[in-house]
């Protein structure tokens, strides 16, 4: 099946009238990486699921600590609808570099709360309030990847709405669905970039946007 581009979708549900954004932001965990060949194999993307740009002045993020502010995301500034940014430990420009991404991708590196094998992602908005969370571990949760110079990404929407990693995430492959490759490290990913897995034909249209507003509604991400 084709597959668009995050922007390009949202552009087609705004155009629908059978979603209703909400008004709060709805920023999501698209893909991670916990290790690979050097620091630029470590990274999280967030990607803005909205219809309108999120300011993230005051915005962090935080491992299992899951200490709002932590780690800074302020210099994110605003990320537009279906802009996905990147968070690394490696230095950006290194991270760019590894990875072949243009300046206009929005890279913050240096994240000293490194990642682990099991471990958990947070985000927080200028509140303090959890924006985001995901939740891994290949030896706790059974049949679930091991992002190790391989990158995690979701198989479809549904598994963004699960505070805790899915069977539904899967590793990237040179080539894929997501549009991976590797790094010059040898490392596969597709940091800057959401690709939607499968766009539904005409018929599936309503429970996609359902989907996507439910995904937009859960109070998961409020208190752990």
């Amino acid at each position: 099946m084709t597959k668009f581009p995050r922007a390009v979708v949202a552009a087609l549900l705004i155009a629908s009238p059978l979603v209703a954004f909400a008004a709060t932001p709805n920023v999501q965990i698209t893909e991670w990486m916990y290790n690979g060949n050097d620091a630029t194999g470590e990274y999280i993307e967030f990607t803005n699921f909205g219809n309108s740009a999120v300011d993230f002045s005051g915005w962090s993020f935080d491992d299992s600590s899951r200490a709002a502010g932590s780690v800074s995301l302020s210099a994110f500034g605003m990320v537009a609808a279906g802009q996905s940014v990147i968070l690394t430990e490696a230095q950006a420009t290194d991270f760019r570099a590894a990875w072949g991404l243009t300046d206009s991708v929005k890279v913050i590196g240096g994240n000293s709360n490194n990642l682990g094998r099991s471990d958990e992602i947070n985000i927080y908005n200028a509140g303090g309030q959890l924006v985001d969370s995901l939740t891994y571990s290949d030896q706790t949760f059974a049949g679930t990847v091991r992002a190790q110079n391989a990158s995690g990404n979701p198989v479809t929407l549904a598994e963004l709405a699960s505070s805790t990693v899915t069977s539904g995430w899967v590793l990237a492959e040179a080539g894929d669905r997501y549009g991976s490759r590797a790094s010059t490290l040898g490392d596969l990913g597709n940091p800057g970039q959401f690709v939607l897995a499968a766009v539904p034909e005409p018929s599936g249209y309503a429970m996609f946007a359902a989907g996507l507003l439910m995904i937009g509604g859960l109070a998961r991400r409020q208190s752990k």
